[in-house]
């Protein structure tokens, strides 16, 4: 892995200044998207790696006794991701009726029964963890062709954030204008499958292999960031990950080399040999001189293990407030504290505030999503249900 990145300071919207994607700027667009994009892969790719334990510390060098070279992951980065994670997704979303309106709980709970028969609470996680670990992810909807009636008649997919972006509108309101997705072929060449509001195409390297009308009228690639910046959830604390995996490597290093002291002869001489018989038995036998006297001793300086806690100790600390986290030293807390003073001292009001801000931008991307399952519902004469009809809940 390569030297700790210095630029993860959260992924580029891609915009386009153009007010209509055709046929005929589709490719020009389409590559001045992709500078933006690679550089957003890399970062995604970097932080990917990161949450799964592939972390700078894993190439550290030591010049000093490199033959004690410890290299411990605390993998702090997989903590803040399944945790907040676990505490906003945990249940399943549900969607609930909003106002009055006949027919319309039982419709809600045709809904939510197309959306268990799709398994959407996992792919839900699936898509919690992309976005807290790159600061964006992506859900695309299509139709299901020919469905049975036991079945959903749309089906939707959460991709991969490294080969998936969102083109929007530099303009007023910033709408999405252009969805691309890609694979790799036999060959290892990128086929382009771009969705604008009205057309499909197929492109490959700098030509469009085919066009089509798209069915749905709008996009069905939908981005769901974490938040304005789409910085992921351990992002903007990296370099103290990073500070706390070098203390943990440096304090074992440091036990180490303790055990592992030099022997300092003073004032006699030692053969190999002699040296290697005094490690099998145990002993050794010195003479010294008038005014001379030998001594054998080991080389060693203890560290202090306080000191080096309390360090690490206040840099975690700074993560949980950072992050946004609940502070799980039980220690420190006082017997008589119950209720609002527990969950103000512990920072559960602050991880429940940052949840409330990822719910509502979870929600405006979830209203896309919504859209486009009802549009497909009502094509096909499933459901006849509207948006204005549906509230989230989490």
């Amino acid at each position: 892995m390569s030297a700790p990145r210095v630029n993860l300071f959260g992924r580029t919207v891609i915009e386009t200044h153009e007010a209509e994607i055709t046929r005929e700027n589709v490719l020009d667009v389409l590559r001045a998207s992709l500078i933006h994009h690679n550089m957003n892969r890399q970062d995604i790719e970097y932080l990917r790696n990161y949450y799964r334990g592939k972390q700078p510390i894993l190439n550290r060098i030591k010049r000093v006794r490199p033959e004690i070279n410890n290299r411990i992951v605390e993998n702090h980065a997989m903590e803040i991701v399944d945790f907040k994670r676990g505490y906003l997704f945990g249940e399943p979303i549900q969607y609930v009726r909003r106002g009055e309106g006949d027919g319309v709980s039982e419709k809600i709970t045709e809904l939510n029964g197309y959306m268990s028969i799709q398994d959407k609470a996992s792919k839900d996680h699936e898509l919690a963890e992309s976005f807290y670990v790159c600061g964006t992810g992506y859900r695309m909807v299509l139709p299901k062709e020919n469905p049975t009636e036991d079945e959903s008649p749309f089906e939707f997919d959460i991709l991969d954030p490294r080969d998936t972006f969102v083109v929007y509108s530099n303009d007023f309101g910033r709408k999405p204008m252009m969805g691309v997705k890609y694979v790799r072929d036999e060959d290892g060449e990128k086929v382009y499958s771009i969705y604008t509001k009205d057309a499909y195409f197929e492109a490959y390297e700098d030509k469009i292999l085919s066009e089509s009308i798209n069915p749905l009228g709008d996009i069905p690639i939908i981005e769901y960031p974490a938040n304005v910046s789409r910085l992921g959830a351990f992002e903007p604390v990296i370099t103290i990950l990073d500070a706390l995996n070098n203390i943990a490597s440096n304090r074992m290093d440091g036990i180490e080399q303790f055990v592992q002291s030099f022997m300092k002869f003073i004032n006699c001489e030692i053969t190999e040999e002699e040296f290697l018989e005094f490690r099998e038995l145990g002993a050794i036998k010195i003479k010294g001189e008038p005014g001379n006297p030998a001594d054998v001793a080991l080389v060693s300086n203890e560290l202090n293990q306080t000191q080096v806690q309390v360090s690490k100790a206040d840099l975690y600390q700074m993560v949980l407030i950072v992050c946004g986290m609940p502070d799980r030293n039980v220690q420190t807390r006082a017997a008589g504290d119950t209720g609002q003073a527990v969950m103000l001292r512990d920072g559960w009001s602050a991880a429940e505030s940052r949840a409330r801000d990822t719910e509502l931008m979870f929600k405006r991307s979830e209203k896309r999503f919504l859209k486009l399952v009802l549009k497909i519902l009502r094509d096909l004469n499933r459901l006849d249900l509207r948006l204005t009809d549906i509230d989230i809940k989490f």
